[in-house]
């Protein structure tokens, strides 16, 4: 049992009540189906739970009402891993696609002890316009190392579109206002979730710490205009805008996207484009975009790797990767994030979770959700609305006249010295195929930052290192034959 547990035990069950995981979950789904019922009308959506089987792999189980006291007893109570979000699903997945209502907003907070739990309690409930409040709690549960937060609302919110997109922007500005390093959290990094996030479950035991989740009564049930009172009014939710707007009517937009317009309009055809980057990044690498987010690898901190694989997972369905290479990518991302130091280790159940956000429902996720989730900046192109070509012409132009008005030039290219590193890991690899990052590490002691960034990525074809310009050729049959007869000639002299 760990110190920060210990002592947030003592002080939450000298002041509230202890609530069991049966009890909990029964009062945050209160309208669950009935097992059996086959609810077509999805009147009765249901929460949905994972837990660890005997086989020791997840599990996908939906909460039927009069089923769940055996069910919690059998799948949940003193289960190693369980993971359930505050959403209820009109399907047997919980996916945020078939999600129905919100029937709690929860948040995890990680490095909770006393005095930040104390810290908490000074800022909980009171007027919201002050600096630091916080909206009270219904519930807090302790996770470990730190304390999940549970808004149970009177009503569910339904969750049309727009409403989902609103709650995430709400969920992100509480999630800051929650996060104070040094202030309630041990940890520097503030962590943001997704709506759709799962929990580890009340009952169960966090196998990690070795400690098991409990849940305590801190105060009463929520509504959506006392959380909206807490956050900027740019990121509160208006139940009445379920369907975002559209910015243009039917003929601006058949004018300014005619190819969107002949496929969605026109042939009906209403799914998702995927991105074409073939060729304009990086050569002819099809999946530019996605090899390029997997070499950001080496800028993951600890609280953000699962959400790095997620990621990974929302570009390779983005950029039309198969779900097959998406699996091998990940496993060898895996290896590569459990050299981050970070208190909770990283497992194979977090690559299963990761995988489900290939799916259709993250397609739309953003740069600034990607960035909030891995905390990685993500540089936009400032074009101007101009194509790639015509930009980089524009620049090539503003540089040449800089340079004969005689003002400094600056970039333009790769700095100094910048590609050895990338050279020794390529060479590296060429000497040890097989070989392991870190033995690369052990044996150039390179940073492993810099050996992960560098690890799939061969030097550029032109180098200039030393005042002497170096090109890579790959040479015919006819040149490699003479310089294997050159060398032998050589040796025989």
């Amino acid at each position: 049992m760990t110190e920060n547990y210990r002592g947030c035990y003592d002080y939450l069950s000298a002041q509230f009540e202890q609530v069991g995981g049966y009890e909990f979950y029964k009062e945050l789904f209160p309208d669950n189906e009935v097992y059996g019922m086959n609810c077509k009308d999805f009147s009765h959506p249901s929460a949905v739970y994972l837990y660890r089987g005997e086989d020791q792999k997840l599990h996908r189980r939906k909460m039927y009402d009069d089923t769940w006291e055996q069910d919690y007893m059998d799948f949940v109570e003193r289960n190693s891993l369980t993971l359930c979000s505050g959403l209820s699903y009109r399907r047997n997945k919980n996916r945020l696609e078939y999600a129905q209502r919100m029937n709690a907003l929860i948040f995890d907070l990680d490095g909770v002890g006393i005095g930040e739990l104390r810290n908490l309690f000074l800022r909980f409930g009171g007027d919201p316009e002050r600096v630091r409040r916080l909206p009270m709690p219904t519930f807090l549960v302790l996770s470990g190392k730190g304390l999940h937060i549970y808004y149970v609302f009177q009503q569910p919110i339904d969750l049309y579109p727009n409403i989902k997109i609103q709650l995430k922007s709400l969920k992100y500005d509480l999630t800051f206002r929650i996060w104070e390093y040094q202030g309630t959290s041990q940890v520097e990094a503030i962590q943001y979730q997704s709506i759709n996030q799962g929990f580890r479950m009340v009952g169960s035991i966090n196998d990690k710490h070795g400690t098991e989740l409990v849940a305590f009564r801190t105060g009463e049930r929520v509504t959506l205009d006392y959380l909206n009172a807490y956050a900027k009014p740019e990121n509160r939710v208006d139940v009445n805008k379920p369907f975002g707007p559209s910015k243009m009517t039917r003929a601006e937009a058949k004018e300014a996207y005619p190819e969107w317009y002949e496929r969605v309009v026109v042939n009906g055809d209403k799914r998702r484009k995927q991105w074409d980057i073939a060729g304009k990044v990086h050569g002819d690498d099809p999946y530019a975009l996605y090899h390029w987010w997997l070499r950001r690898i080496g800028e993951i901190k600890g609280g953000h790797r699962y959400f790095f694989l997620m990621c990974l997972a929302i570009y390779a369905y983005k950029c039309g990767v198969s779900k097959r290479q998406l699996r091998q990518d990940m496993q060898r991302a895996f290896e590569d994030l459990q050299m981050v130091k970070h208190e909770n280790a990283l497992t194979e159940d977090d690559i299963k979770s990761a995988l489900e956000a290939y799916d259709k429902e993250y397609y739309n996720f953003t740069i600034a959700d990607i960035e909030a989730l891995t905390d990685i900046r993500i540089e936009r192109n400032k074009r101007n609305g101009r194509k790639q070509e015509q930009h980089l012409q524009f620049a090539r132009g503003v540089r040449e006249v800089k340079a004969k008005i005689g003002e400094t030039v600056s970039g333009g290219g790769r700095p100094s010295g910048s590609g050895t590193a990338q050279v020794r890991v390529y060479e590296w690899r060429q000497q040890h195929p097989e070989g392991r990052k870190a033995d690369c590490h052990r044996e150039t002691g390179l940073d492993p930052k810099t050996i992960r960034k560098w690890w799939d990525c061969p030097p550029p074809a032109v180098r200039f290192e030393a005042g002497h310009i170096t090109v890579r050729v790959r040479p015919s049959k006819e040149l490699s034959d003479w310089l294997v007869d050159a060398l032998q000639d050589k040796e025989q002299k």
